[in-house]
């Protein structure tokens, strides 16, 4: 009867990929606690909840989530926006429930209303400033305790307060979270069979304790299961109804938008397809158990995906098994964990949010088109030290009118190209027909119209997948392609990696000078493409394939 339902083939897979998964996700759920405010067991019951819910009822078979760092730093910041508004955080919780909870119905909500196929719109600048700010915002807020000291809530804050760090610091303290980070990165030269966030996590609390230094630690942790944190809910000012509007909008989106990143990341290791409006509805679901229990909220969690996936995991039984590994600490560690030393947790994850910043986005500033540069850096410097809902705000609003404006230069001066990049189906073009015919079965022919931008990447690299297999070469025509902005760049980057690890030559024909330049500043040309496969015309193309490949 199991097997009908279950191919008990992948259950040694599933096992030991949602134990390491479990496993890895331990000491990241147990920081985000700490960091979102509400301490080390919201984190916990977060992952746990997100872990098997989404897992249950998602639409990525091999998806392992719990709390990320966007999302963390977004509920910290409702934290203490709350707090602000009720006075303390006891009766703030009301208030945070209520949008946590809403936050994960939104997401169900989109799930049912296929919000996620507009998520592919979001224009790479502004995600990559936005991650990168995020990223910002873990390393500031987290230098206060690797230094063993309180920190305070907002970037602005701490780096006015940054003398203290030199004149107050824990020398104690400061040691531990250097032994942390040392081993997180010295350790997988050992093994990584075991993970290295783990080995940090046990060593350096177990070296604090022996030695019985005096250094900050996470406190008492309640086990057993939680209690139901509703009661609040009934008593929340009207004056709040604004903010938790607000932050439950950002949490659907940004939790839709960084489950689907690493959904896309698990189809590109397993060669399956997720359903994205499915991945919606179990993270909402996920966050809104969390929520009603007194969780934070989460998203697939790219590390511990690609960790079940490394490990054997294949099925949404792994990613269930990894929810139920972090529960079963609870019942039986959590004591233990509330002598783990603050600073050990800022150790954790001061390296993961350096992970989490966009360095590919960041070292092409000066090569990307510049509206696109101006983009990231004012979302990144919104989101590190202003509002976070804000930056995505002006971010998309930028990105619309600076294309705008360039497809307004396009049009004035007169160049006959599609207001959106597309293909013109599979019918060949006149000065195609011989070749077409001789070649039909080896070489596949792609007409671009008009410039590849944020707008059109998606359905590029849905196009780019779709080349049937046994081609030996693409063409890539791009006489009509004016303007490449950095999502299109990235774009045609993934797509040609991809093609390359199928064993496909790509060319492109009549390319024009902007994205020429453009592809050559971020090294497409001639790292991936070399420049020996770019001619000026169709027939330059056509000639270099017949001469160079065994047709």
């Amino acid at each position: 009867m199991i097997s009908k339902f279950y191919d008990v083939k992948h259950l040694k897979g599933d096992l030991t990929g949602g134990l390491v998964a479990g496993v890895v996700a331990l000491p990241l759920a147990l920081a985000f606690g700490v960091q979102s405010g509400l301490g080390a067991i919201a984190g916990l019951y977060g992952a746990i909840a997100v872990g098997v819910f989404a897992a249950i009822f998602g639409g990525t078979a091999t998806q392992a989530s719990g709390p990320t760092g966007p999302m963390t730093v977004v509920s910290a910041a409702l934290v203490a926006a709350a707090i602000d508004i009720a006075g303390s955080l006891e009766s703030a919780m009301g208030i945070i429930v209520l949008t946590f909870l809403l936050g994960g119905l939104l997401q169900i909500v989109f799930g049912l209303i296929n919000i996620a196929s507009y998520v592919k719109y979001f224009p790479y600048p502004v995600v990559s400033g936005f991650m990168s700010g995020v990223g910002l915002i873990i390393v500031i807020l987290q230098l206060f305790p690797f230094f063993g000291l309180t920190s305070a809530k907002s970037t602005w804050l701490v780096m006015q307060d940054l003398p203290r760090l030199f004149t107050d610091l824990n020398w104690q303290a400061l040691a531990l979270g250097l032994l942390t980070v040392a081993i997180y990165y010295l350790f997988p030269l050992i093994t990584k069979v075991i993970p290295s966030a783990l080995v940090a996590l046990i060593v350096a609390s177990i070296a604090g304790y022996f030695l019985a230094w005096d250094v900050p630690i996470i406190g008492e942790i309640p086990s057993g299961l939680p209690s139901l944190q509703v009661d609040g809910l009934f008593s929340i000012d009207a004056s709040a109804y604004a903010l938790i509007a607000e932050y439950a909008l950002v949490l659907a989106v940004l939790g839709s938008i960084d489950s689907l990143l690493t959904s896309v990341i698990a189809d590109n290791m397993t060669k399956t397809k997720h359903n994205s409006n499915r991945e919606l509805i179990g993270q909402g679901i996920g966050n809104a158990i969390a929520a009603i229990f007194g969780g934070i909220p989460g998203a697939g969690a790219t590390k511990g995906t690609v960790v079940n996936i490394n490990s054997g995991g294949r099925t949404r039984v792994s990613g269930t098994i990894h929810g139920l590994v972090l529960l079963g600490v609870l019942l039986g560690l959590g004591k233990l964990a509330g002598y783990i030393p603050l600073s050990v947790l800022a150790g954790l994850l001061i390296p993961i949010a350096f992970k989490i910043v966009d360095t590919k986005g960041l070292k092409h500033l000066l090569a990307v088109p510049r509206a696109d540069a101006i983009v990231l850096i004012i979302v990144l410097l919104m989101t590190t030290f202003g509002s976070l809902i804000q930056a995505v705000a002006v971010g998309l609003l930028l990105a619309s009118l600076l294309f705008m404006k360039r497809a307004s230069d396009i049009g004035e001066e007169g160049m006959k190209v599609g207001t959106l990049a597309g293909f013109d189906g599979e019918k060949p073009w006149q000065d195609e027909l011989e070749f077409y015919e001789n070649y039909k079965d080896k070489v596949y022919i792609k007409h671009l119209y008009g410039p590849l931008f944020f707008g059109f990447t998606s359905h590029f690299q849905n196009e780019m997948k779709n080349v049937p297999e046994g081609v030996k070469a693409l063409v890539i025509r791009m006489d009509r392609v004016p303007y490449i902005d950095q999502s299109g760049l990235y774009a045609l980057e993934n797509a040609v990696l991809d093609l390359h690890t199928r064993g496909i030559k790509v060319i492109l024909t009549a390319v024009q000078e902007q994205p020429k330049d453009k592809l050559i500043s971020i090294d497409i040309v001639p790292d991936l493409i070399p420049e020996e496969h770019l001619f000026a015309t169709i027939n330059d193309g056509f000639e270099y394939l017949e001469s160079h490949y065994n047709l």
